[in-house]
């Protein structure tokens, strides 16, 4: 009788042995050393410099010097701010710095960026941090457009803008940091302070040139031309375009203003009308006027009771205010002598429920739209920045509360990752839910096949269009990489957090490790398998002849992936670098990362691969894949075997080892877990008394005895007569 599982004794062989070979290799490795280009760069930026100290304090920050001045200083990024990348390891930048706070050159020296080391050149990182030359630490720098006219604005890597971001935030954080600590600039105080109030008790006389000159009334003038530009390279170029004698003509003459405190409101809308306003007001509400003259209008003629103002919105602190009608009041009569006439002017609410904070910054968004089909249409967005006059102004000290928020918000940048991709982690939980049940209830569901046949299919085509198509997340023999240099070179999770999909893949990945062995990722998580196999049942679909070698050398070439991992790690232990270039033997950044779009070789590789797929299955998967053998080293130690047998499997039944299409199961009907992609299609075989010969069997001899026991005469004793 078949047991349900067996308890299999972990072998700890393989471990030690793993143990002594990185022990081994660990101590031939050397740390990294970048050479002669670090002072080079030094000199190539202040050429004058003729000494250089020894690093000083937290940051080990140098002065750089020349006939006892000093001219700057330099130090490395790692060494103040350590921010995992895409890669999930953090980029070192050496940044020097002059003694204004004014960044002179900031230079990549260190990082392990897959998509920068094959397919993208990496002079165009060199490019993207050069641009920073000439920007003082403490002014805000965003990658790609921004209509923020005090925003330095730098353009991303095309193909590579998450890792522009990252150099982005490293550069700028561990300069600001760094120039704090040398006191070149003023700190921020790091603390969340309570929000400001309006000091309703102060009042000036004041007209429309002086509010605008003290910036309590803020202007944003657009041109035709301006607009026009905003929507080069998309698909409204060109729509509604002005003509060049028609470029330099006013699109939109936008003023903003906060009414709330008495400077500003009684000045404009007079005593009676100001009042009125402040009284519908409740607690915690602020007004702000909006006017505008121009072709464009910023309330919109598709503007419906009960609607929302789709062409403004107020921003602060990175989030969106927007107005409906009930947030909405007419502006007609204005009391300011000197102002200006507009073509409308409005006042919007914005509620209490809001938290708007009248002492901090915020930016009035115009939203620009050009129609370009029947329904569709592209935006393009505008910011006027506003910040209220400091005197009309009182900031009370911090709250416990508040300080206890400002410490929220000071949470890690991987965090923020993890909020922001909220969406494609609940997706994925459930999506493992469902995998878990199906593994858990696969003896129930082996015994329907259709029904497990479809389930199957629909889950690997969630896998290549979700995991793959949208969220990227495949996994490589480079996190596996990754992972053990990190456990010789201090582990941080930070490094592993930074793609929570990935994380997440990787923690469900080594418990099914435990429960069932490799084959629950190589045969339901993995896109390119999940691609594959997909491919491959479709030519079966088309009659396309199939193909296996024989199992003597199918087994032997089993033994090629194992040697490719060895030889990556052994590569790894000298230069992770080149072992991450090496690792182009996977396919995976070609076909999932990339989506063919990169060097024709490469394309040419993957698709190699996916053609011979068509003919047999999962080659790659099984003589090539490192990151497969990878995972079935620790296979060994799972804890139960729920995959069933029979005696009679192997002898004289080998029915199961024909029909695995991965030739998974020995001749003697034992199934190698280190190769099974636990596709279940044994097990619905084993369930099938239709199909497995041993059943078949059994339930001939059954019907054997039935009919031998209708066929039996019954013997009456008669009792002889008299």
């Amino acid at each position: 009788m078949t047991r349900p599982f067996v308890i299999l004794p972990p072998s700890r062989f393989w471990l030690y042995g793993l143990s002594v070979l990185l022990l081994l290799f660990t101590s031939l490795a050397q740390a990294r050393d970048y050479g002669d280009t670090p002072q080079q760069r030094i000199h190539h930026v202040l050429k004058q410099t003729d000494a250089i100290s020894e690093p000083e304090g937290p940051y080990k920050v140098r002065r750089l010097s020349a006939a006892g001045k000093v001219l700057g200083y330099v130090f490395q990024s790692l060494d103040v701010v350590d921010i995992p990348a895409y890669s999930g390891k953090p980029i070192n930048v050496q940044v020097i710095l002059d003694p204004a706070g004014v960044i002179l050159d900031a230079f990549v020296l260190e990082h392990h960026e897959p998509i920068l080391l094959i397919g993208i050149a990496e002079e165009k990182l060199h490019a993207f941090s050069a641009r920073y030359s000439g920007i003082k630490v403490n002014q805000r720098v965003v990658v790609g457009h921004s209509s923020d006219p005090n925003a330095v604005t730098v353009d991303a890597i095309a193909g590579a803008t998450v890792t522009a971001m990252v150099v982005n935030e490293v550069i700028m954080r561990a300069a600001h940091d760094v120039a704090v600590s040398l006191e070149l600039v003023k700190g921020d105080a790091g603390l969340a302070v309570a929000p400001a109030r309006v000091r309703e008790d102060l009042y000036e006389p004041a007209d429309w040139t002086t509010l605008t000159g003290n910036g309590a009334v803020r202007r944003l003038h657009l041109t035709r031309g301006q607009a026009d530009a905003s929507f080069k390279g998309t698909e409204a170029e060109g729509v509604e375009a002005a003509s060049a004698e028609q470029a330099d003509a006013t699109f939109i003459d936008l003023y903003v203003t906060h009414l709330n405190p008495p400077t500003i409101g009684r000045n404009l809308l007079g005593e009676a009308q100001y009042r009125t306003l402040m009284a519908e007001l409740k607690p915690g509400e602020q007004a702000i006027a909006v006017m505008g003259s121009g072709r464009y209008s910023f309330k919109g003629s598709g503007y419906v009771r009960g609607g929302i103002f789709d062409r403004v919105q107020v921003r602060q602190f990175g989030d969106a205010i927007s107005f409906r009608d009930l947030d909405f009041q007419r502006l007609d009569d204005v009391a300011a002598a000197d102002m200006p006439e507009f073509d409308e002017m409005a006042i919007f609410i914005v509620r209490a429920a809001h938290r708007f904070d009248p002492g901090s910054p915020w930016s009035l968004e115009l939203l620009v739209r050009r129609q370009t089909g029947p329904v569709s249409g592209t935006f393009s967005s505008f910011e006027l920045t506003y910040q209220l006059p400091e005197p009309y102004l009182e900031r009370p000290l911090p709250t416990a509360e508040q300080l206890a928020a400002a410490e929220e918000a000071s949470r890690p940048m991987w965090l923020t990752l993890w909020y922001q991709k909220s969406l494609e982690i609940t997706v994925l939980g459930v999506a493992l839910l469902v995998l878990t049940a199906i593994l858990f209830l696969q003896d129930a569901l082996a015994r329907r096949p259709k029904l497990l046949h479809w389930l199957r299919r629909g889950y690997l085509m969630f896998t290549v269009v979700f995991l793959g198509g949208y969220a990227l997340a495949q996994l490589s023999v480079v996190n596996v990489l990754t992972f053990v240099h990190a456990l010789f070179e201090g582990f941080r999770w930070e490094l592993f957090l930074t793609d929570p999909l990935i994380f997440i893949l990787w923690v469900f990945t080594a418990a099914s490790i435990l429960l069932w062995g490799r084959g629950v990722f190589c045969g339901w998580l993995c896109p390119f398998g999940a691609l594959q196999e997909l491919l491959n049942e479709l030519a079966r679909k088309l009659k396309v002849p199939q193909y296996e070698l024989p199992f003597a050398v199918h087994e032997r070439l089993w033994a090629i992936k194992y040697i490719i991992l060895l030889v990556l790690f052994g590569i790894s232990l000298e230069s992770m670098s080149s072992a991450e270039r090496l690792a182009e033997v996977e396919p995976f950044k070609t076909a999932i990362t990339l989506r063919f779009d990169r060097q024709w070789w490469f394309v040419a590789y993957a698709l190699g691969l996916l053609v011979i797929n068509l003919f047999t299955r999962k080659v790659y998967c099984r003589y090539i894949c490192p990151l497969g053998a990878a995972l079935a080293m620790p296979t060994r130690l799972r804890l139960f075997d729920w995959l069933k047998r029979r005696k009679e499997c192997g002898n004289p039944c080998q029915l199961c080892a024909k029909e695995c299409e991965i030739q998974a199961i020995h001749p003697d009907g034992r199934i190698n877990a280190n190769e099974c992609h636990y596709c279940l299609d044994c097990q619905m075989t084993w369930h099938n008394e239709n199909k497995c010969p041993p059943l078949i069997n059994k339930r001939k001899k059954r019907g054997k005895a039935s009919a031998t026991e209708a066929q039996l005469i019954p013997v009456v004793q008669v009792n002889p007569a008299p």
